[in-house]
């Protein structure tokens, strides 16, 4: 295995668990964190539109979205066509959503507290850069 591919994968297994343990305190994972990032940027979203956006398997989204509802973090509405499902936060998560993403801003801070602003900008390059 090419060891730049292992310490990534490595990197990204230790970014998960530290963001699903900053997440705790609010019962959510960085999985169903993605999610509500990505409706609360967009508004509202299709689940065809959240899957392909976080590039996560159409039936992944689908249990996540499920599961965020069940817990109250969203809601799900009917869309033109009646299997077209319209994502959009629920008033408990527009309420909640600005103390997560402070904690979870802190966290990310937290680390690339190691890097200079001219490394991340290079890192973040670099990465960009793997097909």
């Amino acid at each position: 295995m090419n060891p730049l591919i292992h310490e990534l994968f490595q990197r990204s297994r230790f970014l998960t668990q530290e963001a699903n343990h900053t997440l705790k305190k609010f019962n959510l994972f960085t999985s169903q964190w993605s999610v509500l990032y990505c409706i609360q940027r967009h508004k509202e979203m299709t689940l065809t539109q959240i899957w392909k956006y976080l590039n996560v398997e159409a039936p992944t989204i689908t249990r996540t979205v499920n599961r965020l509802a069940e817990l109250g973090w969203i809601e799900i509405c009917s869309g033109k066509d009646k299997r077209e499902k319209i994502v959009k936060l629920s008033e408990q998560a527009l309420q909640q959503y600005p103390a997560i993403k402070t904690a979870m801003m802190e966290f990310e801070d937290q680390m690339v507290a190691g890097l200079s602003k001219e490394e991340e900008v290079q890192l973040f390059e670099l990465l960009k850069k793997i097909r």
